[in-house]
């Protein structure tokens, strides 16, 4: 009896180390779940397929190496989009396997029939329609080194049913060539030694870290950078969690959400660095207003991003790794005492703060979150007010330990996505902040964590509202709120209890203590609910069309709308 295409694809699996499998079965993947359960490949049966590949997202983002979803066609398949979305929007690596109708049904509207490849075509790194089982070693051998290499993202692998069924007698593939595909990762000699030369001129320079350094494994090369050349580091979203936020040289993120220093210090700069970024409109705003007095270098392992949204004077193209460690062995020692007084100026002058009152603020609920977890905790969040009050004030010291969606901004992948990041390191603290919209998106995988006994800590802010389109019609529609109020939440406390986890409430600003640390430290799936003013606001925030340096600081707001 010779192997099927579907007890190949798990050979595949294995042989790429692969030990997780998150995913929902039906009709068109039967061979596969068939041949799974013959294998060590432990499977994770979601309550939604957009779970899966958020768990998977998840995992990788943990772990550095590709996660692993599957779903069958037609529903299954489409329900996977949104989480594929935010993977490539965020350079996740992940590979997404999904079933399709037989090969002759193919294009006949047949029953739970999709186009997924060509549904998923805009938002995958890469994507396959097998035809014949004999493909499949050739196919799962670049779909993972197409995932992990370069500008790391998602690839689909759609495989017809008849295909999983049909035997397979291609040899495993022992090399790769793909032509068309070879990622640059040295940079360009000439153009790092311009680099090093406006890094020796520059009087006021900045170091603009995205996810990308994070990505590439090149913190220690970011670190070395910093202090060599002494020059304060800023990070986007995603790249919270690259540089030390305890470091004197940190300003912490920088934007539309920025801390003040951040945003002052690069419009004041004459030398913008940036790291693995991609100039995102969260990030500088008004373009033409985005440090107007500063030349800029940009480091990315993708060309395509290299003057997509700002014009730049020195392009590298490159693996930052490996293109840091060629500048390090170059670049001399700098002091800018005068450019780090004016930082320590700016701090002074322009803090970030809130309320410090006797109310409950989730502001300080989240500092205290820190100090009790030492920052050392794997935060993940959804998409809202609490994701940026988290990543003002939770004080990231390491990478890899905060995961969000930066870039496609979707609610309800921070529960999911801490379920596959505690999949992949069960001794670690893991946190989903949240809020009661994103909550209510994927609360359903309450009963998956339950399943794999997993002690994650859901920290839900409840405003009854959808609080970060709250406050964009405070800003931008008159104060005239419309469909952003929830009236039917359910209690979080007991929904808790129906899925035997523990529930907690913090009411008050002196129980936020007490009850973080009992919730830390009990080992258990546990729900914190923490009730919060719908009008509070995240500040600072830059309106629309303006530059950084015209953000609206606290206390806009807070005698009017807060007291």
């Amino acid at each position: 009896m010779g192997t099927t295409g579907a007890q190949r694809l798990i050979k595949c699996l294995q042989d790429e180390n692969v030990t997780t499998i998150y995913g929902y079965p039906g009709g068109a993947v039967l061979p596969i779940y068939d041949a799974l359960l013959d294998s060590d490949i432990k499977h994770v049966l979601v309550r939604n397929e957009q779970a899966a590949v958020h768990m998977a997202n998840g995992y990788a983002r943990v772990t550095g190496n590709p996660g692993v979803c599957m779903a069958t066609s037609g529903p299954g398949a489409t329900n996977l989009v949104t989480g594929i979305a935010t993977a490539y929007m965020d350079s996740v690596p992940v590979v997404i396997i999904t079933g399709q109708v037989a090969t002759s049904m193919v294009g006949t509207d047949a029953f739970q029939e999709v186009d997924i490849t060509g549904i998923t075509m805009p938002i995958t790194k890469h994507n396959y329609l097998v035809k014949k089982a004999d493909e499949l070693p050739k196919v799962m051998k670049e779909a993972f080194h197409i995932a992990r290499t370069g500008r790391p993202g998602p690839v689909l692998i759609d495989i017809p049913k008849d295909v999983a069924a049909a035997l397979c007698s291609a040899k495993p593939l022992e090399q790769l060539d793909m032509r068309g595909y070879k990622p640059n990762y040295q940079g360009h000699p000439q153009q790092i030694n311009r680099a090093l030369a406006l890094i020796k001129q520059a009087k006021r320079p900045v170091i603009y870290v995205g996810g990308g350094v994070i990505n590439s494994g090149s913190t220690e090369e970011l670190l070395e950078l910093a202090r060599r050349a002494h020059i304060p580091v800023t990070t986007t979203l995603m790249g919270l969690g690259s540089f030390p936020e305890d470091s004197e040289l940190s300003l912490g993120m920088l934007g539309l959400h920025g801390t003040p220093v951040a945003n002052y210090a690069v419009t004041e700069a004459d030398l913008l660095i940036g790291l693995g970024v991609r100039f995102d409109d969260r990030v500088t705003s008004a373009v033409e207003k985005f440090a107007p007095k500063a030349k800029i270098i940009h480091l990315d392992i993708d060309p395509a991003e290299i003057g997509k949204n700002v014009s730049v004077d020195v392009p590298i193209v490159g693996d930052l790794r490996l293109v840091l460690t060629g500048m390090l062995e170059k670049l001399e020692e700098k002091k800018h005492p005068e450019w780090l007084e004016r930082i320590k100026e700016l701090r002074r002058e322009h803090p970030l703060q809130y309320g410090n009152d006797s109310k409950l603020r989730p502001q300080y609920v989240m500092q205290k979150l820190g100090e009790i977890t030492n920052n050392r905790a794997i935060v993940t969040t959804d998409v809202g007010q609490h994701q940026m009050w988290a990543a003002q004030f939770y004080r990231f010291a390491r990478p890899r330990s905060f995961l969000t969606s930066g870039g496609l901004g979707t609610m309800g992948y921070g529960f999911p996505a801490a379920i596959g990041a505690q999949m992949a390191d069960p001794d670690a603290l893991v946190i989903s902040v949240t809020g009661d919209g994103s909550f209510q998106m994927s609360m359903a995988e309450l009963a998956t964590a339950r399943e794999q006994n997993l002690p994650i800590k859901v920290l839900l802010f409840n405003n009854s509202s959808l609080g970060l389109v709250r406050q964009l019609q405070h800003f931008y529609c008159d104060r005239r709120y419309t469909a952003v109020d929830f009236t039917g939440n359910p209690d979080f406390v007991n929904l808790a209890r129906c899925y035997d986890a523990v529930g907690l409430k913090i009411e008050t600003k002196d129980q936020v203590e007490p009850i973080l640390t009992e919730a830390v430290n009990n080992g258990r799936l546990t729900i914190i609910e923490v009730i919060v003013d719908q009008r509070e606001l995240v500040l600072p925030m830059v309106p629309n069309a303006r530059g950084l340096d015209e953000m609206v600081q606290f206390p806009f707001g807070e005698e009017d709308d807060c007291e």
